[in-house]
């Protein structure tokens, strides 16, 4: 890991609102101020090769720009989301602020300390959310970890105003039942809803106890953010969902969400929900409603995230085999899991179906020291009829490719470096991997944030797309 040096100011919040998940233990600030080096240019790989202990390598078409190395003290980067000039950036311990107005050189501005599980982030004009999905003393910046069958654990979601980029505020805390894994912003004209995704890895949790069947939604008046309050809890799975094992061997159960992603422009959503990947209606955003249900119980044992296409008439699902710890991009597991699942959506309205067409997993082979699977990606948005994404494979890189033969998916770029380690397994690799505003971004768990510039014929014209906001799992309508 590298160590970070002093001179940025870091932000240690203390508590807001009033106090708990599996986390990395009890953090305590630190300092950083990495600016974007140049990385080493790297190779592209021979066909069979993997390359060497930290070694990067990437295909002709992609160029790595920057990289920032990783300040996090718990050394688990996680999710990714942009506004504006800046990216934001969750850990273990907090979040950062970086200025990307220059992709060659981007900037640390700002660490936030807050431990716990996992952080995921989305951020929405002055106001960052964060997920607390790890048992906690309080809501407080300065809580601790500690069993979650304590009655005063606590965890949920987590808002700051941003406004002063140098000097975030913890303004209010929601808890929600079973914490917050993910969550998932959904905007609207004088409100801001967050489904919130949850599950039970372990049932003698308290508020995990099945029937964990739906999802918190939090509603967050845009005037009055510190107002912000759980409204509904929707039950998706009134059957229970998958049973999982022993019914269906290597199939988790479905004991909630992981991730969901909508598509406001369509009000759809897509759930990967453990054992179950599902379609729903959220026009009426309190009340979403399943319009249509699958399960993979050959290829997929949990369903981690979800992503539209363009055209809405594609969703890609994600297995995370292995719960993103195990080596399973090799011979051994195969290419059909811990891959992606193609649905074509097909028929109109209520009548709606996911209908399965293909598989994709990276086509290169990683050592089996390396973590690796299927995870975070977007869409990189080309328009005209095309279908490409980015996605981070953990200690697989990231990948790009393309599914607009939903059957016959290929990759195009990749960008990876070799493992962490040689004499056991390691953690770390990309977490998530996003295009926004003509580059790839990708938090690395142990490396901190990659920039990448992808020159492709196919995807020249998602370099005229600009936004003013990315969160992954909230799509904007890119054209």
């Amino acid at each position: 890991m590298a160590v970070a040096a002093a001179g940025l100011l870091t932000t240690l919040l203390a508590a807001g609102p009033a106090a708990a998940t599996p986390d990395p233990g009890d953090l305590s600030p630190g300092s950083a101020n990495r600016q974007g080096a140049s990385p080493a240019e790297g190779r592209e790989l021979a066909p069979g090769d993997i390359p060497g202990q930290d070694e990067i390598v990437h295909s002709a078409n992609i160029k790595p720009l920057a990289n920032i190395p990783s300040s996090d003290p718990t050394g688990i980067n996680t999710d990714l989301a942009f506004q504006g000039r800046y990216a934001y950036a969750g850990s273990y311990s907090g979040f950062t602020i970086y200025d990307i107005a220059n992709p060659k050189a981007p900037k640390t501005v700002t660490q936030v300390l807050c431990p716990g599980g996992q952080n995921d982030v989305s951020v929405h004009g002055d106001l960052l959310f964060l997920s607390t999905d790890s048992s906690r003393s309080d809501d407080s910046c300065n809580s601790v970890s500690q069993p979650a069958t304590e009655k005063s654990s606590w965890e949920g979601i987590k808002i700051f105003d941003i406004k002063d980029k140098k000097n975030p505020k913890y303004i209010k805390s929601v808890e929600t039942a079973c914490g917050s894994h993910t969550h998932t912003l959904v905007p609207g004209d004088r409100d801001i809803y967050l489904y919130v995704a949850s599950y039970s890895p372990n049932e003698a949790f308290p508020d995990c106890k099945p029937p964990h069947d739906g999802i918190s939604v939090v509603k967050v008046p845009k005037k009055a953010p510190t107002k912000a309050a759980v409204v509904a809890f929707p039950v998706l799975f009134p059957d229970g969902g998958n049973p999982g094992g022993p019914t269906n061997p290597g199939v988790s159960k479905t004991t909630g969400c992981h991730d969901i992603t909508v598509l406001p422009s369509k009000n759809l959503a897509a759930g990967a929900c453990m054992g179950d990947g599902i379609l729903f209606d959220i026009s009426r955003p309190e009340q979403p409603r399943v319009i249509d249900r699958v399960q993979d119980n050959v290829n997929f044992a949990f369903w981690h995230s979800a992503t539209f296409n363009e055209r809405a008439n594609k969703v890609v699902f994600t297995d995370e085999l292995g719960g993103g710890v195990g080596a399973t991009c090799n011979e051994a597991t195969g290419p059909n899991r811990g891959a992606d699942g193609i649905y074509d959506i097909t028929g109109r309205g209520d009548q709606r179906k996911l209908v399965f067409r293909g598989y994709f997993k990276i086509p290169r082979h990683q050592a089996d020291t390396e973590n690796c699977v299927a995870h975070n990606g977007s869409l990189v948005p080309v328009g005209g009829g095309r279908d490409i994404m980015v996605q981070a494979w953990y200690q697989g890189g990231v990948s790009v490719w393309e599914f607009t033969d939903s059957a016959r998916p290929k990759e195009i770029a990749y960008f990876e470096r070799g493992p962490l380690t040689t004499d056991q397994l390691g953690l770390g690799g990309s977490w998530s991997a996003y295009y926004y505003n003509g580059h790839i971004y990708s938090n690395d768990i142990a490396k901190g944030l990659d920039v990448l510039r992808l020159d492709d014929w196919r995807t020249e014209s998602a370099k005229w797309v600009w936004m003013d906001r990315l969160n992954v799992q909230s799509q904007p309508e890119y054209h």
